[in-house]
């Protein structure tokens, strides 16, 4: 597993967008259906926008019809932690990056088989690369 990424509040604030670091880095959510990956249908892989971990691959998306890019599973277990997130008032698990801590959106249990998990994610959160042909 690669090093632990981390950079001081400042770092963060010069490399990312406003939108990017308010989702990232103070867990904030975009707003439904604004998200510019969540109608994205192309095949590829999701990286972190904040350190480039490999997150999730297209295979695994699906139109969850809930305003924001989901997956049914990530593309390694490892690659994604999660958190208990009591905030608001409701239980919710929370999905973080592994590798620099950065908040991806929430895990629900209404998503489709093999898993029955939705990993509901920001598309601030996500940087997305189409596949190499080949």
């Amino acid at each position: 597993m690669a090093d632990k990424i981390v950079k001081s509040e400042e770092e963060w604030r010069q490399a990312l967008t406003d939108e990017q670091y308010h989702v990232t880095r103070e867990k904030g959510t975009e707003r439904a259906f604004t998200g510019e990956l969540c109608n994205n249908k192309a095949d590829g892989v999701y990286h972190c926008v904040c350190c480039g971990n490999e997150l999730f691959d297209s295979q695994c998306k699906y139109d969850s019809r809930s305003g924001w890019p989901s997956f049914w599973q990530p593309k390694s277990l490892d690659k994604v932690v999660e958190e208990r997130d009591s905030s608001h008032g409701i239980q919710r698990t929370e999905a973080l990056c592994r590798q620099c801590d950065a908040h991806l959106g929430h895990i629900f249990p209404d998503g489709p088989q093999p898993t029955g998990l939705r990993y509901c994610m920001n598309s601030a959160a996500l940087k997305f690369e189409p596949r190499e042909d080949g």
